[in-house]
């Protein structure tokens, strides 16, 4: 499971880390018991029978848009019960037999993509800086769909075409490393070229947050700086390109025992409703009969 998950992570694939902490019979999973859910809802690995995987299926995925780990806790009954801790989800499954799961669920989300076109001081240091401020940097290239951000620092080499790229991707961020005055004429002659005004106001030239800087290393830290305020401002996590081609989630209650499921290419459907498991399922088609 370490090596998938390894596997996942060099990918740049989210995915969410389940693990079981604690049982009480009568129950299927054992503690240290781990799966890993993807971002269609595949799980791989066990953590409990059906009935369980559409919780941990379903809350993952909700953990995985917020970007926070979550403690789940599974405990038999009908209703659902108020968190008594922060972090935590207690949901009811009447489909255990009176045994009761509690697993943590820890997203792993890749790290926003920053596209650093140029050669110049300023682009290397950003790229050194990126890592430990939770950035992943492309350094010496163009920004591509995915990207969370473009920093165009080729100081007059190009400086139009890696704009361009930038806005074309869609970047969250596409700032250009110059003074107010050659920023300017840059956004000027993307102007000219065509580019609508609304695309040439998302550029922001001097790219990084005013501070005062000076250096190529103070240059680069003002330019982080901005990213982190792009990136806390964002609703939710940024997620790779990846993820962001799947399709929407969609949530059903099941009608036989009011779990909420997530509806996937494995769920048990019948009569168009969709169910936490084969059993449900039978049980809806035994009363229809």
């Amino acid at each position: 499971m370490r090596r998938r998950a390894a596997e996942l992570e060099d990918a740049g694939v989210p995915f969410v880390e389940a693990t079981v902490v604690r049982c009480a019979a009568p129950t299927s999973a054992r503690p240290g018991d781990r799966a890993l859910v993807l971002g269609d809802g595949t799980v791989e690995g066990f953590v409990g029978g059906s009935c369980a995987d559409a919780t941990v299926r379903l809350q993952a995925l909700r953990a995985l848009e917020t970007g926070e780990p979550v403690l789940l806790r599974i405990l038999p009954g009908e209703q659902d019960g108020p968190a008594d801790e922060p972090g935590a989800v207690v949901v009811a499954n009447p489909c255990l037999s009176g045994g009761a799961l509690e697993l943590f669920l820890e997203p792993h989300v890749p790290a926003p993509r920053v596209a650093v076109a140029g050669e110049s001081p300023v682009a290397r240091t950003l790229g050194e800086l990126c890592a430990p401020l939770g950035f992943r940097a492309r350094p010496g290239a163009h920004a591509e769909p995915g990207d969370f951000a473009a920093v165009v620092a080729t100081l007059g080499h190009g400086d139009d075409q890696a704009l361009r790229a930038g806005l074309e991707a869609g970047c969250e961020y596409v700032g250009l490393v110059a003074s107010r005055v050659r920023g300017a004429a840059v956004l000027g002659a993307l102007r000219a070229a065509g580019v609508t005004e609304e695309a040439v106001a998302g550029v922001r030239t001097p790219a990084g947050l005013d501070i005062g800087a000076r250096t190529h290393a103070e240059i680069a830290l003002a330019i982080l700086a901005e990213l982190v305020a792009v990136r806390r401002a964002a609703a939710r996590p940024l997620i790779a390109a990846a993820e962001t081609t799947a399709e929407p989630r969609r949530e059903a209650v099941d009608p036989v025992c009011g779990m909420t499921v997530v509806v996937g290419a494995d769920t048990p459907v019948a009569d168009s409703e969709a169910f936490c498991c084969e059993g449900c399922r039978d049980a809806w088609l035994a009363r229809a009969r």
